[in-house]
């Protein structure tokens, strides 16, 4: 959980919101409270702003927050907005609907990659309901009952099939790093997360005898690289089921 401060110009609103979910699940929650102080032709379509960066409402918080925000002292203070959408940066979003079709993409994508897509295909459109309906309502028993088949694997296998992950840099506009990448190598041993940077983003990873300029975010903590990568996405993933790693400048002090 992260505690925000979500301001705007006249008031401010204090939330405890999950790291697992998005900031446009609070949207009517937040506009109902500023309405009280606005003027109805003040109010357009609302979005946030984080010391002048708008915030992509299709990141979950905690990425958000580790890309943006992680070596800042509690609670994060964003900026709403009502209007000056900035169109060159965000996407609209104009409902629920919205970011749920998205969610539920990221986590076909996500099984496509793990298991060509044979799970998700197996359920009914009442437990793909379940899945975002426990997100939505912060139902952990709910969404897990679901979400353990996306889990799964035949042991013979040992891991999935690919590993669904993003990678995220601080520094650069490029949006994320994806590619295919297999969570056991052909020799038989277990890949690690130092072994996805090494082949993903090899910036990310310190120099023999180097001075360590990054840090590697994973829902706020700085997992070690010798973890498996089978491990992480099994116990680390976001509900869309992938592995977001961000990584973020180390601090100078």
């Amino acid at each position: 959980m992260k505690k925000g401060v979500l301001t705007d110009t006249m008031a401010v609103i204090v939330l405890l919101l999950p790291r697992i979910s998005y900031l446009t699940l609070v949207t009517d929650k937040v506009k109902k409270h500023f309405q009280k102080v606005m003027r109805q032709e003040e109010v357009s379509e609302i979005w946030f702003e984080y010391e002048g960066t708008p915030l992509k409402w299709h990141y979950p918080i905690g990425l958000l927050f580790d890309l943006h925000a992680s070596n800042t002292a509690l609670p994060w203070s964003i900026t709403v907005h009502f209007k000056n959408f900035p169109e060159k940066d965000l996407l609209h979003c104009h409902s629920k609907d919205v970011i749920e079709a998205h969610f539920m993409a990221c986590i076909k994508e996500a099984d496509a990659l793990k298991h060509k897509s044979q799970v998700i295909n197996e359920m009914q459109k009442k437990d793909h309901k379940q899945l975002w309906m426990g997100l939505q309502n912060d139902k952990f028993e709910q969404f897990w009952a679901i979400n353990r088949k996306l889990m799964e694997y035949p042991p013979e296998d040992n891991g999935f099939r690919y590993i669904p992950f993003r990678i995220y840099q601080a520094t650069t506009e490029r949006p994320f790093i994806q590619k295919l990448f297999r969570p056991i190598a052909s020799g038989g041993q277990l890949h690690t997360l130092g072994d996805l940077l090494k082949d993903v983003c090899p910036s990310a990873i310190t120099p023999e005898d180097g001075e360590q300029k990054t840090q590697v975010m994973i829902h706020g903590i700085e997992p070690m690289l010798e973890t498996p990568i089978q491990w992480l996405s099994e116990h680390m993933s976001y509900p869309d089921n992938f592995l977001h790693i961000s990584i973020i400048p180390r601090p100078t002090d």
